[in-house]
């Protein structure tokens, strides 16, 4: 799986079930009433203002990583 900001966000939470809490770390909620949000990383970011998803895509690759 590659990990960028287009990301959809259910594919991300699929693969990788810990992308939950790391993107809660930057206040970027992903599940809502026990469902993923719908629409890509960069689009659920850009509705919390962060527009620089480099540190959140290099985080989530790293626990990618570690999953592997």
């Amino acid at each position: 799986m590659e990990i960028t900001e287009n990301i959809q966000i259910e594919d991300l939470i699929q693969e990788l079930p810990e992308a939950v809490r790391i993107l809660a770390r930057y206040d970027i909620v992903c599940i809502r009433c026990g469902e993923p949000y719908w629409g890509a990383l960069r689009e659920l970011a850009e509705e919390k203002g962060i527009t620089d998803l480099r540190p959140v895509v290099a985080e989530l690759r790293a626990a990618a990583a570690r999953d592997e």
